[in-house]
């Protein structure tokens, strides 16, 4: 499978070095408006697939973009001093509708991967400049959230996290939703290992837990400057998905018919994905409050992506 990245940062580029080790992608193209980063990327990633894949790696323009499966879209414009939210988000909506001309018109029917942040907006936005099948458009959401509330749940438990099953949902954002009440440790519901095992989990650790997923990108940032390795590894397990036809179930967010009697959000649940995309939605069993938490998630993100101008 051929894959792009329209973006070369760290986001993009941990994508593909995370592709390249693997093995997924036959081929990788980087492609950035500096170009000069795009080349450093592309000949860095394959200087390290000797040791590990025969990927091949390179840089190139949109042109190069020709026989893609996937395409990741990892562009965006930074905020300026002053600017407030919207204003960024019609900016980076003026940057995709020239990013996604670019791509279609070489890649007529790809399936894209949206990992630029807002994600669940701007998987909204793609979606609509685009014209293709939602299920062909699809945010990397809160895989990445999802992924850290599994790690933080088997760390308490004294388990694997690929001995978890929990899932995130919602915004990949300060609203999400992390779905305690079908939470799971191998068969049992999380509560029930966690009693048979004598690590309960009091409401202190429940806290502790939930600041942990919801807060984790600002500790990160705060450290570092951003947040790029999880998220790249989180995009390669879906084009792991797609390249595959693995049928996996994973959170990601695409354009969604009604969540919570919301219609036409852009925002994450299970979702089963195969060589087509998403294939299937997955509505888990909810108590009250977390229907009431994905709800309000729902609504904030339609209100935002609706007063985008396109």
């Amino acid at each position: 499978m051929k894959v792009g990245i329209v973006g070369a940062g760290m986001v993009g580029s941990s994508a593909g070095y995370a592709l390249a080790l693997t093995g997924i992608a036959s081929e990788i193209v980087l492609v950035d408006m500096h170009e000069a980063l795009a080349r450093a990327q592309a000949e860095d990633i394959a200087h390290a697939t000797p040791f590990h894949s025969a990927t091949k790696v390179t840089a190139g323009s949109y042109a190069d973009l020709a026989g893609s499966s996937v395409v990741i879209i990892a562009a965006g414009v930074n905020q300026k001093p002053g600017e407030d939210r919207l204003a960024l988000l019609e900016r980076n909506a003026q940057v995709f509708k020239q990013v996604v001309g670019a791509i279609l018109a070489v890649v007529p029917n790809p399936i894209l991967l949206i990992a630029s942040n807002p994600v669940d907006i701007m998987t909204d936005i793609a979606t609509r400049i685009s014209g293709l099948s939602p299920q062909r458009v699809i945010g990397s959401g809160t895989i990445l959230d999802t992924a850290r509330f599994r790690s933080l749940l088997g760390r308490h438990l004294g388990i694997s996290s690929q001995s978890v099953h929990a899932y995130v949902l919602g915004e990949h954002g300060d609203s999400e939703v992390l779905t305690w009440s079908n939470a799971r440790a191998g068969s049992l519901a999380v509560s029930d290992f966690a009693a048979q095992t004598g690590k309960p989990i009091t409401k202190e650790i429940r806290a502790e837990i939930d600041d942990n997923v919801r807060n984790a990108a600002y500790r990160i940032i705060e450290g570092k400057g951003s947040t790029y390795y999880g998220i790249g590894a989180g995009l390669a397990r879906i084009i792991k998905a797609i390249a595959l036809d693995q049928r996996a179930v994973l959170s990601v967010s695409i354009v969604t018919p009604a969540v919570e009697g919301v219609e036409h959000v852009a925002l994450s649940v299970p979702r089963v994905i195969g060589a087509q995309g998403v294939m299937t939605d997955l509505f888990p069993e909810l108590d009250d409050a977390e229907h009431a938490a994905l709800k309000r998630s729902a609504l904030l993100l339609k209100e935002k992506a609706s007063a985008v101008r396109l």
